[in-house]
């Protein structure tokens, strides 16, 4: 698919980008770039990587700019990125993308935006927008999701598991992660080695890093926040193991001397004179008793019960 930049991006063919003055966009599959690449005539100088793509980066070519998207895919942090490579000049920008990750983005620019200065740097500004554009909400909810289960913990519901926290804390790390590969796509941008951006369109860049700059600390704050949590968990979980220690040392202790009069008693010499009293039995359990609720004052008097 072939755009042209103006008031808004208008869908054009192949033939007519080439006799344009106005800047183009182009989303071209892994095969048709293979194919096509040299129409574009850019100088690519650094291999163009399309399959083994891992990170948000952007190069320096000799007379170019190539690089790589990897986008955490909101709905399933921890398993699945949406992935695709571009390389730009000052006449346009060509995306390569097989998953249609580049073709969704470029068709909610064409439908969303409208320029008064149409250019090339707005249209990355705009194509970067939507990457984060519900992020700040994305993030609220974890963290919302984070209060709640604090709130859980200290009123002691069962609800609350570390694996779901783990899991939290490990896509927040991913989100970090993103956020800060896309803050270096950003200062490279603005860096403009080659002068592929007129300089009072740098701005773009600028803004665009200053929010990322915001989500990324959004990110370290909730991963804060579940390193927090955890700590609480696992600090009422020694609290409960307390309370179970404390509860049976208070039943040992109190059946220690039931247990040694039971012993005692137990041996049945010949000249133990209790065994032939006839109020031996009735004793020994008024003594069982006294010393069962003696035990329990004692240990509701130092609040261990």
């Amino acid at each position: 698919m072939y755009y042209l930049i103006g008031e808004t991006l208008s869908e054009v063919s192949k033939e007519k980008i080439k006799f344009s003055d106005a800047q183009y966009v182009a989303i071209l599959s892994t095969e048709e770039w293979a194919n096509e690449k040299d129409n574009f005539d850019m100088g690519i100088d650094i291999e163009l990587e399309t399959i083994e793509i891992h990170t948000t980066k952007a190069e320096v070519n000799y007379d170019s700019l190539t690089g790589t998207f990897c986008i955490p895919d909101r709905s399933n942090l921890l398993e699945s990125e949406k992935k695709f490579a571009f390389a730009l000049d000052e006449k346009g920008i060509v995306f390569i993308d097989d998953s249609g990750t580049a073709k969704e983005i470029i068709e909610k620019v064409q439908r969303s935006k409208k320029w008064r200065l149409p250019s090339l740097e707005r249209l990355l500004y705009d194509f970067l927008e939507q990457i984060v554009k519900y992020d700040r909400d994305f993030l609220e909810k974890f963290d919302r999701e984070l209060d709640s289960m604090e709130i859980a913990i200290i009123n002691e519901k069962d609800e609350v598991t570390l694996e779901r926290v783990n899991e939290i804390r490990g896509g927040i790390r991913d989100m970090r992660i993103h956020y800060e590969q896309l803050l270096d796509f950003s200062q490279e941008l603005e860096e403009n080695e080659n002068n592929f951006f007129k300089h009072e369109h740098l701005r773009y860049f600028r803004l665009f890093s200053s929010r990322i700059e915001r989500l990324r600390d959004s990110t370290v704050a909730i991963g804060d926040h579940t390193i927090q949590i955890r700590d609480i968990y696992k600090s009422h979980l020694d609290i409960k193991q307390n309370r179970i220690m404390t509860v049976l040392t208070v039943v040992t202790t109190i059946f220690m001397p039931l247990t040694l009069i039971a012993g005692w008693y137990g041996m049945n010499f010949k000249h133990m004179p209790e065994l032939e009293s006839d109020w031996g039995y009735p004793i020994i359990i008024i003594v069982s008793v006294l010393i069962v609720l003696l035990s329990l004052l004692f240990f509701k008097k130092k609040k261990w019960l």
